[in-house]
């Protein structure tokens, strides 16, 4: 059980008093007052002890043996079968002559608060592809660029006291777009700093991303995005046909089926967009060079036993038989 924060004594703390006013020959009121808490203290750890042995020192649960005017676990089972038909708290409520607060209260108890708590957990679908270049996940971030103002909530924790919506509040400095692709085998990534998210914009980026693999020995063959406009435009689909390639859209509300981009989207933001207080947009620009650097070449990849992407991608690319 966990100890209660203002606790004076821990476990071993409540056996070293005893120990002193059972076996050291200690006063109890001394032994209290070198462990620095009082005579009915030290008699009550006392006590426990003669009565349970060391277990007598152990936390003991604060909630009350009997509740009074707790609801009966046959009403509980009942709310508990309605709820499973999908019925609403106020419905549940309305059916048996309860208080709201009461049924959200046992529904919240009981694990089913939420109608998501009904459904079985979907489960994980986890792959990774063979060979670099196999499929590519792309995905934007729309990043708020930095106010004249300095730094923002994130860094500071606090916010501006003015109440402006749109864009005022950014200051008028508006925003700019992280493009960012991630090889699925070896998570090799690619990321860019683009005014917006349009199609011929999205288009460019693709055709940098496929040369930056290129580079290295990959041949793309396909592409995964969600379903943003730009990505379900005919020009966007003539771009993919013109360079070869298949291109692959999520699931609708599925953003998990583009995970591998999305989780590295939260590992960009974590550790070069808010892990430092930039100055400015051009410094923080300045700076994504080097993360990225830091991220294909030197830093640790968990689902890549702890190797960096290049490792990874060194290490396929010099399979027999593998092609460059």
């Amino acid at each position: 059980m966990k100890l209660h924060r203002n606790a004076k004594l821990s476990v071993k703390g409540r056996e070293l008093l005893v120990e002193r006013i059972e076996h050291a020959g200690w006063s109890r009121a001394t032994a209290a007052e070198a462990a620095g808490v009082s005579d009915r203290t030290a008699r009550k750890w006392l006590g426990r002890y003669q009565a349970e042995g060391l277990d007598g020192l152990l936390d003991r649960s604060s909630a009350p043996q009997q509740v009074p005017g707790r609801t009966d676990e046959t009403r509980v089972e009942l709310i508990a079968t309605l709820r499973r038909l999908r019925m609403t708290a106020a419905e549940i409520a309305e059916c048996l002559g309860m208080a709201l607060s009461t049924v959200s209260g046992i529904l919240t108890r009981i694990g089913l608060g939420k109608l998501s708590r009904l459904e079985p957990p979907e489960p994980p679908n986890r792959y990774q592809r063979a060979r670099p270049g196999e499929l590519l996940h792309i995905d934007v971030k729309k990043l708020g660029k930095i106010s004249v103002r300095g730094a923002g909530h994130r860094m500071t924790g606090t916010r501006s006291s003015q109440t402006h919506i749109g864009p005022k509040r950014l200051g008028a400095t508006g925003w700019e777009f992280v493009h960012v692709c991630v090889d699925d085998a070896s998570r090799l990534a690619y990321v860019e700093l683009l005014d917006d998210e349009k199609a011929t914009t999205a288009i460019g980026f693709l055709t940098r991303a496929i040369a930056f693999y290129r580079a290295h020995g990959i041949t793309v063959q396909r592409v995964m995005t969600d379903n943003g406009p730009a990505y379900r435009s005919m020009l966007h689909a003539i771009a993919c046909r013109t360079l070869n390639i298949r291109h692959l859209r999520t699931r609708a509300y599925r953003p998990r089926t583009n995970g591998k981009a999305e989780r590295f989207i939260k590992t960009l933001l974590a550790g070069w967009a808010y892990a430092a207080i930039y100055r400015s947009t051009a410094e923080r620009r300045a700076a994504l060079t080097g993360w990225l650097d830091w991220y294909n070449t030197r830093r640790p990849h968990g689902s890549l036993s702890h190797k960096p992407p290049a490792t990874r991608l060194h290490e396929l690319n010099n399979v027999p038989g593998f092609y460059n």
